[in-house]
Order: C-alpha cells, then sequence, then structure tokens
C-alpha cells in the first residue's frame, strides 16, 4: 500500500505523518530524529575556525578579534558577553570613511559561518561597486549587536553582521544576517533588519541572499536608517540570474 504522506513531504522538510509503532514512533523516524538533534548540537559546540572562513574571503583584509566571552560555555551561559568586544581587540579597529562594515560571527552555529559567510560577503561585495568597505571583522564567542561596537569603532555607515543562527532539527546550518544604520551600543532589533535561512540548496542560494542584501544596504544609504522603517520591496531575482 503507498504511503499517502509521500507527496507532501517531497514539499517540506518538516517532520509529517511519521506513524507510530505501539506508544512510539517507528524505529527509523526516531533515528532520523536522534541525528538530527545530534547535528544541532554539534554545530553549537563545534570550534570555530576564523582561518578556514578567512580563506574563502578571496584575499580581502581581515581582522580577527574576540567578544568578552572567554570560552564557549561563558558564551552560552553569558550572552551579554558575547555582544561586547573585548577591551584588548579595540585598537586592532582602526576609524575611516567606510560605507559598510561586515563582521562573521560564529554565533549559534559555527557549522554555518563555515559552510556559508565567506561566499556570501563575497556574493554581496560583487553587488556593490564603489563602496567603501572596511576590512572583514571575523570574531569568536560573538553575538548580533557585537557588531554595534566594531562599527562604531572602525566608523562605519553601516555594519552587515553575518551570523550562526540557532540550529533547529531541520537547519543546523543557518546562516543569518543583519544590517544596522550607524552602529553604536544599544541599539536595539527593531533598528535592524535581518535575512535569515541563508544556506543552500534547502534555504535562500548565496545569489538571491546578496541580491536582497545589496538592496536593503543600497535602501539603508539612500533613507539613512534601518528597521522597521526600511522594508523589502526588492525585486525578486530571477531565476539563473547572477
Amino acid at each position: 500500500m503507498s504511503d499517502p504522506w509521500t507527496r507532501l513531504r517531497q514539499a517540506t522538510r518538516a517532520r509529517i505523518g511519521l506513524g507510530r509503532c505501539g506508544d512510539g514512533l517507528p524505529t527509523t523516524a526516531l533515528l532520523e530524529f536522534q541525528a538530527a538533534h545530534a547535528r544541532a548540537r554539534d554545530a553549537v559546540h563545534t570550534p570555530f575556525d576564523p582561518a578556514l572562513v578567512e580563506a574563502g574571503l578571496e584575499g580581502r583584509p581581515v581582522i580577527r578579534v574576540r567578544s568578552r566571552a572567554a570560552d564557549r560555555a561563558i558564551y552560552l551561559q553569558r550572552p551579554d558577553l558575547g555582544r561586547l568586544l573585548a577591551e584588548e581587540d579595540e585598537e586592532k579597529l582602526s576609524p575611516g570613511a567606510y560605507d559598510v562594515a561586515f563582521v562573521i560571527a560564529d554565533g549559534l552555529s559555527a557549522t554555518a559561518v563555515h559552510a556559508h559567510a565567506a561566499s556570501t560577503v563575497n556574493a554581496v561585495l560583487e553587488r556593490l561597486p564603489g563602496w567603501s568597505v572596511a576590512p572583514v571583522v571575523i570574531v569568536s564567542q560573538g553575538r548580533v549587536a557585537i557588531g554595534d561596537p566594531i562599527g562604531q569603532h572602525l566608523g562605519a555607515a553601516m555594519v552587515a553582521v553575518l551570523i550562526g543562527e540557532r540550529p533547529g532539527l531541520t537547519s543546523a546550518d543557518s546562516l543569518g544576517a543583519y544590517l544596522s544604520w550607524a552602529p553604536r551600543p544599544g541599539l536595539v532589533d527593531a533598528e535592524r533588519n535581518c535575512l535569515s535561512n541563508i544556506r543552500p540548496p534547502d534555504g535562500l542560494d548565496y545569489a538571491t541572499a546578496a541580491h536582497k542584501l545589496a538592496w536593503l544596504m543600497t535602501e539603508a544609504r539612500r533613507l539613512k536608517l534601518t528597521g522597521v522603517g526600511l522594508k523589502d520591496d526588492a525585486t525578486p531575482l530571477l531565476a539563473g540570474g547572477p
């Protein structure tokens, strides 16, 4: 007898129609769930390798810094420290007349950053000819808001933070991008724009993500704002577009 759920499963990565075996899940479904949970835990605890990200940035200038979270355990227990730049690293950031600073932080999934961050940055920069771009800052044990002091120290008009998102049971390698105009400590989430789920082939591909980010960044520079006042009205990228 054919499984009536097969066609629906082909349209989603959600776990639907798993069936049951007595009071529990069938063995296959249970093992798949446990494997997904293990991948999510691994994404959170996999050691971050800044050199791997730097190698994918096509020779762009890079600055490596850390947050004030001394290790992964502290990072997970003290989110506030992941938002603060280590004091000894502040002197690495020299101010300049930059239109944008890109910050790459491990966040809650080094797996996502290793896989997607460099390719996303490269694709976005291809769409920003003539922009003054600060050296890419790679942060260990960083959270989204650490981009604010980094952008301020660099004197950048805008900061784009690419960070590993909290893993789910179907997406352990999802990359997020957060845009903030006039970065400075104290910004709230309503003052940022977020693009989530960058992870080809199951999420946004690099071209689509770069197209949306470049449009948002161009509009942010024109309007001199990000957040709730900046709407994503970008024309969709046609299939097969650059």
